[in-house]
């Protein structure tokens, strides 16, 4: 059997968390099983790192952040290595060039698109545990790339899909998918089984169990997830296709505080206006999510819409450079908002969902600033301040602690 663990930065922070996760590898190693490692920076090192750059460049080359970003990684799978070997195991520690992880090009956000696997192969013939960087990967130019924050997670599955391997587990400082954060909702409750559909929503929307991205790959290449504690034995969640229970009305209640709402005023109403905003954002790299338009009035339409706070200074530099190109009079932005989000794929064959949700935050005392929907989901944007608020409340509301 082919296992792939990945371990985040809170499980490796010290030397006992780090001889406490390679007692967890052996498990797996002394019952015959072949297992491929994938670490994330140990605790606060990728912090850190970014407040010293703080210290130096206050605009600094994405280029150079991932050369520098990366090195968290290669510390912690050497260190990891380090620990096996002091036990008396054979253990191979790899970076994103000897692996060869090819990504895109970007910087800070990369995409994974290929995985050069016979080095690994090589090593785990050799009876190695082979422990690999997360985060990280190769560029055409031979450049360090990262994934984006959470990128690991990613890292771990793709792995998983190239190797083929039998199972992928992330471990974490929780014990599994629970159906609102645990640090915020007292009586979330911990789910047994998750669809992809289900965890890719709830990654996407502000749930920090998983990295989005890691879920998209699981679901397109079938490997199933289990999320587990790297603190206690308990059983985590598994993440799949479709799961034998009847399908909940809600699975989980998420809250996203790393985003920014920017309205663009005045545009002119007319045909194409639209799109000239979105593609001016899209060709820089910045995704939006939630869009609202208004409904136009003296020939012109406002239109908001939300960005992570990450791109927000980006954003607003686009459009003010642009403001004559888009035809539009002025623009506003808000940084103090939150994304809170109901997920269920329940939800689909179920109304009165949204009426609920509703009803919870006007009982809250909670206002909405704007709403959005799917089939498995609905999202509103309120103030950051209301946020953990909101998420208790629709929480309640559901009884989603309640078994």
């Amino acid at each position: 059997m082919l296992v792939v663990k990945k371990f985040g930065g809170s499980s490796v922070a010290n030397k006992d968390r780090v001889f406490n996760v390679a007692n967890r590898i052996l498990e797996d190693y002394k019952a015959g099983h072949q297992v491929v490692v994938v670490l994330s920076a140990q605790g606060d090192t990728t912090d850190e790192l970014l407040a010293k750059v703080a210290e130096i460049n206050d605009n600094p080359s994405k280029r150079e952040m991932d050369m520098l970003l990366a090195t968290g990684e290669q510390q912690s799978v050497a260190l990891m290595a380090l620990a096996l070997q002091a036990l008396g195991y054979p253990a191979v520690s790899l970076n994103a060039f000897q692996v060869a992880m090819n990504t895109s090009r970007t910087y800070g956000n990369a995409r994974l698109k290929e995985i050069n696997k016979d080095r690994i192969e090589m090593e785990l013939e050799r009876k190695n545990i082979v422990l690999v960087t997360g985060f990280q990967g190769i560029n055409r130019y031979e450049d360090v790339t990262t994934l984006g924050r959470g990128g690991s997670d990613t890292t771990a599955v793709a792995l998983a899909a190239a190797l083929n391997a039998d199972k992928c587990e992330i471990y974490t400082d929780v014990d599994g998918v629970y159906t609102a954060d645990p640090r915020i909702v007292k009586d979330a409750h911990k789910l047994e089984e998750i669809t992809y559909d289900e965890m890719l929503e709830l990654a996407s929307l502000g749930a920090k169990v998983l990295h989005n991205r890691s879920v998209e790959l699981a679901k397109k290449y079938n490997v199933e997830l289990v999320v587990r504690s790297s603190l206690t034995q308990a059983e985590g969640t598994i993440v799949k296709e479709e799961c034998k229970m009847e399908k909940m009305l809600v699975s989980g209640v998420a809250a996203d505080k790393d985003v920014a709402r920017i309205a663009v005023i005045g545009i002119q109403d007319r045909p194409g206006k639209a799109f000239d905003l979105f593609s001016l954002l899209s060709k820089n790299n910045i995704s939006v999510d939630i869009i609202l338009q208004s409904i136009g009035r003296d020939g012109t339409k406002d239109i908001t819409f939300t960005v992570a706070k990450g791109d927000l200074q980006d954003a607003i530099k686009l459009i003010e450079s642009n403001l004559e190109h888009l035809e539009a009079s002025s623009f506003l932005f808000d940084d103090n908002v939150a994304k809170v989000s109901v997920v269920g794929a329940g939800m689909a064959s179920n109304a009165g969902v949204a009426t609920k949700m509703f009803e919870a935050l006007y009982d809250a005392d909670i206002n909405i600033h704007m709403i959005s929907t799917s089939e498995i989901k609905i999202s509103v944007l309120v103030s950051e301040k209301d946020a953990d608020d909101a998420v208790v409340a629709i929480h309640d509301h559901f009884k989603l602690g309640v078994r």
